[in-house]
């Protein structure tokens, strides 16, 4: 048997290349990590601990009007404090008003839907004194402010009141209007109290209440009237 043999030796294999580290991997890797580790953070800490809201939403949302606010009335003034329950008058002279000429035919009329203007008369009781304008203005700001309505609110009521009736708690008017409101009839008052032929606030309560009903605020009685020569 003959042996066959090389007289050359085998070579060894060529080592593999080696390949140089991405430079982006690890940083991919490192920022995975990072990442990793914010998640962690946040599962277990408060993120808005420490934040403080901006100061227009640390404002409460309601604010109650307070001060004094000042209404224009027959001779004067009148400032109404909001802080608490009451009012105090400021320069008002008590003034007897003149008695209003009636109106032309078609005037306004309130509650109705149309009449002539009012006269000064006494009420059925008799009673022939009539309240200044100032005294019943004085109630009319308080009780204006008291539900909220705005001077220019009770502006727009004396514009109106003074058209009506010149303020006058026993003006009447041939088509049964009678008060400082001219309610049409004037016994539709007595739902504001028995009195309503000679007191003031009652009349002023009474109209009030009809006007916030109706129009929704003593401008939009006006402008009513205004348009229409009734309210």
């Amino acid at each position: 048997m003959t042996r066959l043999h090389s007289d050359v030796a085998p070579t060894a294999p060529a080592p593999l290349p080696v390949r140089p580290r991405s430079r982006g991997r690890f940083v991919l890797g490192l920022f995975a990590i990072l990442a990793s580790a914010g998640i962690a953070l946040v599962t277990v800490t408060d993120p808005y601990a420490g934040a403080t809201a901006a100061p227009f939403y640390q404002q409460p949302v309601l604010v109650k009007a307070t001060g004094v606010q000042r209404y224009k009335i027959a001779g004067g003034y009148v400032d109404i404090d909001m802080t608490r329950d009451g009012y105090k008058v400021v320069d008002a002279q008590q003034q007897q008003p003149a008695p209003k000429a009636a109106a032309a035919a078609g005037g306004s009329s309130s509650s109705s839907s149309g009449g002539g203007g009012s006269s000064s008369a006494a009420g059925a009781s008799g009673a022939s004194f009539t309240t200044p304008v100032g005294t019943a203005q004085t109630y009319a700001a308080q009780a204006v402010a008291s539900r909220g309505w705005a001077p220019s609110e009770f502006s727009c009521l004396v514009n109106l009141w003074n058209r009506e009736s010149g303020w006058n708690t026993h003006a009447a008017n041939p088509s049964g209007a009678y008060g400082i409101p001219q309610s049409l009839p004037g016994s539709k008052m007595s739902a504001a109290g028995p009195d309503w032929q000679n007191s003031y606030q009652t009349q002023i309560n009474w109209g009030l209440g009809y006007i916030s009903g109706s129009y929704g605020s003593p401008c939009g009685a006006w402008a009513h009237s205004n348009a229409y020569n009734w309210y």
